[in-house]
Order: C-alpha cells, then sequence, then structure tokens
C-alpha cells in the first residue's frame, strides 16, 4: 500500500494536478507541496515522456491564452500610444518614442503580411509541382 505511483482514474487526477501546479509555481518543490506529494515524486513522473507530452500541450495552451489575451489588450495599446503621440502637452521625448514605436510596429505588420503572401505563393507552387501521391513508378 505505500507505493507512490498511484493507478487508474486517480492516477489521472494527480497528474492533470501535478500539470496544473508546475504551470503555477516556480519550482518542481513548490508545486509538488501544492499537490501533496513528494518533490521526488513529481520528479519521476516529469522523466516519463507522457507526462512531458502532456506537460508541453499545458504550456502551449497556457501560452496561447497569454496571446489572446494580449491581443485582445493591443487596441487599448495602439490608443494609448496615439494619445500620447498626439497629446501637445505630453513631453517631447514621449510623443516620438510613442511615433517611432506605432512607425515600428506598422513596419513589422507590414513584413509580415508579406511573408505571409511570399509563403502562401511557395506552398501553392510546391503543391503544383508535386506529383500525385497514387501514383506508381
Amino acid at each position: 500500500m505505500g507505493t507512490n505511483k498511484p493507478r487508474g482514474r486517480g492516477r489521472e487526477s494527480r497528474v492533470d494536478r501535478a500539470i496544473l501546479a508546475l504551470l503555477e509555481h516556480t519550482t518542481v518543490e513548490k508545486a509538488a507541496a501544492a499537490i501533496g506529494i513528494s518533490d521526488v515524486t513529481l520528479w519521476r513522473w516529469m522523466q516519463k515522456e507522457e507526462f512531458q507530452a502532456r506537460l508541453r500541450l499545458a504550456r502551449r495552451q497556457a501560452y496561447a491564452q497569454c496571446i489572446s489575451r494580449l491581443q485582445q489588450a493591443s487596441s487599448a495599446a495602439v490608443g494609448a500610444l496615439l494619445r500620447v503621440m498626439t497629446d501637445q502637452g505630453a513631453p517631447a521625448a514621449s510623443r516620438v518614442r510613442a511615433a517611432e514605436t506605432v512607425l515600428d510596429h506598422a513596419a513589422r505588420g507590414i513584413e509580415l503580411e508579406d511573408i505571409e503572401v511570399r509563403l502562401s505563393d511557395l506552398e501553392r507552387d510546391a503543391e503544383k509541382s508535386s506529383p500525385p501521391e497514387d501514383t506508381e513508378v
């Protein structure tokens, strides 16, 4: 009975909690303590390929949520930049910095659009030039 390896549904629940704890805490020790297991047990779980894959997926999902929040806040950020840039009462250095930021991001946006178009063209050309998959040689 003294095993550290939970089985079945209990393990799934503990593994899910461990993954969440690793995302929320700064160290393995703190994550393990938060869910009531030893840091050695958590370390062992982290050595398993399946656990690593699930942790990577959880990290990607958490990162995607962060990016969504940043995208939602981008309109407010642009508004703030434009207000500072056009505010005659703001210090000149602040207005210039806001203008530089707006121009830099606008240029980067154009570059990204250009890259997307070029990539789409390359993918379309590659599809046209590749032989059909079911052709026997």
